[in-house]
C-alpha cells in the first residue's frame, strides 16, 4: 500500500510538472516559444493584411522557434506590457524593437544585438522644428510609453533631456502621431522604420533630416533564464552567419 501511495504520488507530481510545461523545461509552455510584442511597430511586428501577425522580429523569431523544433506563438500587447509579459515569465522571449538600456537591465536579460534602430523625429511639414535643437523650444513631444525615445526625451536636461513636462507617452506609435495629427503634441520622437511607414499613411508630416538617436535591437528574456537567452545567442549567430537575419531586414528595409 505505501509503495502505491508512494507511486501515486510520483505520478501527480509528474502531471502537474507536464501542465506547467514542466520544470526543465526552456518555455513557459511545452512545445511553444511565446513571443511577447506590440504589434504596431511596422516593419518590425504588425497585423498584415490577412489578420496574422508579420514583419522583421517575427519572422527572426520564427527561425528561431524553428530551429528550437518549437511553434512560435505571438502575443500582442502594449509596449510596455510585452516588456512585463517576458519580466513575469508570462512569455518566453520579448521582441518589440527593444533597445539594452541601464533601465531595463535589473528588470530583464537580454540576447546579443540583431539589428539596428534609428530614432528620428516627426513634425508636420509647416513646424518650426527643423533639427534635434529646436526640440528644446518645443511645447509637447509625443512618445511610446516606456521606449527609449520616452526615455531620452523625458530625462531632465541636466541629463540630455526635456523633462517630463514637456512629454507625452502614448501605448503605442500610431496613437502618438494621431495625437500628431489632432495638435495635441508637436512632435513624434519614434524608430525611423515605423516612422516612415505613419508619414506614408498620413500626408502632411515628414520626418526631420537629423537622426535623434542610434540604437541596437536585442530580444528581452526573464532576468535569469540563462539557458534559454545561451540558446537563442547561438541561433542569432548562426542566423547572422548564414545571412539569414540580413535577407528578413532587406525584404522589409529597402535602403
Amino acid at each position: 500500500m505505501k509503495k502505491l501511495v508512494s507511486l501515486l504520488l510520483a505520478l501527480a507530481m509528474v502531471l502537474a510538472l507536464t501542465a506547467c510545461g514542466g520544470s526543465g523545461s526552456l518555455t513557459v509552455e511545452s512545445g511553444k516559444l511565446h513571443m511577447s510584442t506590440n504589434a504596431a511597430f511596422p516593419p518590425y511586428e504588425m497585423v498584415g493584411s490577412g489578420g496574422g501577425f508579420e514583419g522583421i522580429d517575427v519572422e527572426i523569431a520564427g527561425l528561431i522557434a524553428k530551429k528550437m523544433g518549437l511553434e512560435l506563438v505571438v502575443d500582442d500587447m502594449g509596449f510596455t506590457a510585452a516588456l512585463e509579459a517576458v519580466q513575469n515569465g508570462r512569455s518566453d522571449i520579448a521582441m518589440a524593437g527593444i533597445t539594452i538600456t541601464e533601465e531595463r537591465k535589473p528588470n530583464m536579460d537580454f540576447s546579443d544585438t540583431y539589428a539596428t534602430g534609428i530614432q528620428v523625429i516627426i513634425v508636420p511639414e509647416d513646424s518650426p522644428i527643423q533639427t534635434v535643437d529646436d526640440l528644446a523650444n518645443a511645447g509637447l513631444i509625443g512618445t511610446q510609453e516606456n521606449t527609449t525615445g520616452y526615455i531620452y526625451c523625458s530625462d531632465s536636461p541636466e541629463e540630455g533631456g526635456y523633462g517630463e513636462e514637456h512629454v507625452i507617452a502614448y501605448e503605442d506609435g500610431f496613437v502618438a502621431v494621431q495625437a500628431l495629427l489632432s495638435g495635441k503634441v508637436d512632435c513624434v520622437v519614434i524608430d525611423n522604420e515605423p516612422a516612415k511607414a505613419y508619414v506614408a499613411a498620413n500626408p502632411g508630416l515628414k520626418i526631420l533630416d537629423t537622426e535623434f538617436a542610434v540604437e541596437d535591437y536585442a530580444i528581452g528574456f526573464k532576468k535569469g533564464n540563462t539557458k534559454l537567452q545561451e540558446q537563442v545567442n547561438k541561433i542569432l549567430k548562426e542566423l547572422k552567419d548564414d545571412g539569414s537575419i540580413q535577407e528578413i531586414i532587406d525584404k522589409y528595409i529597402q535602403a
